[in-house]
């Protein structure tokens, strides 16, 4: 699945999200993408899987942007960060932090040093590193070099060495420092807290459905909700959790559904005297209307 996040350090908010079929799908892809009607959205998703993550993932960025969405930077995984996807942004007006693979069929850059790792061998004798730490137990050394390829143009690439492995990060903002770059995406943090907190609370990964349409609408409210509880918990007083949260908002869904169910019962009581009855003819009526929004409202129909 390929996904869109947006977060300002504070709130996370799902904004899109799309499935894409690979080459080992167990569905003929003419048989899936002709079952539907050609005008109508489910088709437009079936045709959609088709496409390869790579350009589900462009396309999702410029529909984010059409509507009016923009962000300081967007950080996406290394699996998405490729000369082409680069350019893409660049066109777009995004800048792009993100960890790329260190692939010389990915990454050929313009230059005697053409891989990441002879970029590295060279720079690492002339450049010095500086120390970070991510915790309290990650310790590593870091230094950039400003590199181009002829597709993605010129590009900042922060080279991060741990005691077990070297992580390369590149930006396409060539203006801010190492560091600003490194706290950056660290924010990936908080949009895997988001997708950790959709599967336990929300019942994201655990759809159980063999038609698409209905899997895409699971996935659909799993978002929606979060949505909500997120934006709930921003404009709370009192921050918590999201699943703190979500806990908070079932119980009080319960209390609330408990209050109302004693309250009809209550006024059923009272109708049934019928000199209030003769005062009141409204009551009945009162009494079916409170019925029919707690059933719009929570989910199910209060009686008595």
């Amino acid at each position: 699945m390929v996904s869109l996040n947006y977060s300002d350090g504070f709130s996370n908010f799902m904004l899109d999200f799309a499935i894409a079929m690979n080459q080992y799908a167990r569905v003929a892809i003419e048989d899936f993408t002709n079952k539907v009607d050609h005008r109508s959205n489910a088709h437009k998703r079936r045709i959609e899987t088709t496409k390869g993550k790579l350009q589900i993932a462009i396309d999702m960025v410029k529909r984010a942007v059409s509507s009016g969405i923009y962000a300081d930077y967007l950080l996406v995984d290394s699996w998405y960060s490729k000369p082409v996807f680069l350019q893409e942004m660049n066109t777009l007006g995004l800048r792009v932090i993100s960890r790329i693979a260190n692939s010389n069929k990915i990454w050929n850059f313009i230059g005697k040093e053409k891989s990441l790792e002879a970029i590295y061998n060279k720079y690492k004798k002339l450049k010095t590193e500086k120390l970070g730490h991510y915790g309290k137990k990650i310790k590593f050394s870091y230094f950039s070099v400003v590199v181009e390829h002829k597709t993605a143009g010129k590009v900042k690439i922060v080279f991060i060495k741990t005691k077990e492995k070297l992580i390369p990060i590149v930006s396409t903002d060539l203006t801010i420092n190492d560091e600003e770059i490194i706290e950056i995406y660290k924010r990936r943090w908080d949009i895997e807290q988001g997708y950790k907190e959709l599967r336990e609370h929300f019942g994201f990964g655990k759809e159980e459905n063999r038609i698409y349409e209905a899997l895409i609408a699971r996935i659909t409210l799993s978002f929606f909700t979060y949505n909500i509880v997120s934006y709930i918990n921003r404009i709370s007083n009192e921050p918590k959790t999201i699943g703190g949260l979500f806990k908070d908002l079932e119980c009080e869904l319960h209390t609330l559904a408990i209050a109302m169910q004693t309250f009809i019962v209550i006024l059923e009581e009272i109708a049934k005297i019928e000199d209030v009855v003769n005062r009141n003819e409204d009551l009945v009526s009162i009494i079916a209307v409170l019925q029919d929004v707690t059933q719009k409202m929570l989910g199910f129909r209060c009686e008595s």
